[in-house]
């Protein structure tokens, strides 16, 4: 699902404790020559607030349902983000579709200024202190998986020194 990301760690869901936010419920309707069938479509965001995050989609007749099936997708999908004291290593711009997610990390004590899809994503992997802009669509499901864009391009500083084949201390040098 993240081949396109370099250094992208994937994580197994056991022995994590895991919480889930729903980010945004939609009813769905299929025109048959009977009428209309309606459904739902769910998409949830897991994490257990310590640098590890996933994303899923679920659909089904009920809303309880389709939760379900979307924290399931989610919790196949975990990923491990870099984080710096409770903050983002650098800022980050992502993009999914028409929307646009600009993260930027922030002092201690500024909390989380994001809204919506973005705050929930920041939340679940355990970010503190940032700012964030979110322009263009205001779709969740492109709102998330932009946010999600900015976090898979974050680098730790000893994987930016690995990359780059020198020190860690030669890093804030340069």
């Amino acid at each position: 699902m993240y081949q396109k990301y370099k250094n992208v760690e994937t994580v197994k869901p056991g022995g994590l404790e895991l919480k889930d936010r729903l980010v945004g419920v939609q009813r769905v309707t299929k025109v048959t020559k009977g009428g209309r069938a309606f459904g739902f479509s769910a998409i949830v965001v897991v994490g257990d607030e310590n640098g590890v995050v996933g994303h899923g989609l679920g659909k089904s007749k009920e809303v309880a349902t389709a939760i379900a099936k979307a924290i399931e997708d989610a919790k196949k999908n975990l990923i491990r983000i870099p984080l710096n004291k409770g903050t983002l290593p650098h800022e980050q711009r992502g993009k999914y579709g028409g929307a646009k997610v600009f993260i930027k990390p922030a002092s201690q004590g500024t909390g989380v200024i994001a809204g919506g899809a973005v705050r929930a994503v920041l939340e679940s992997v355990g970010v503190h202190d940032v700012l964030s802009k979110s322009q263009g669509s205001s779709n969740p499901h492109n709102v998330v998986k932009a946010t999600f864009d900015a976090l898979l391009q974050l680098r730790d500083v000893n994987t930016v020194a690995k990359q780059r084949g020198i020190s860690v201390e030669k890093v804030f040098k340069g």
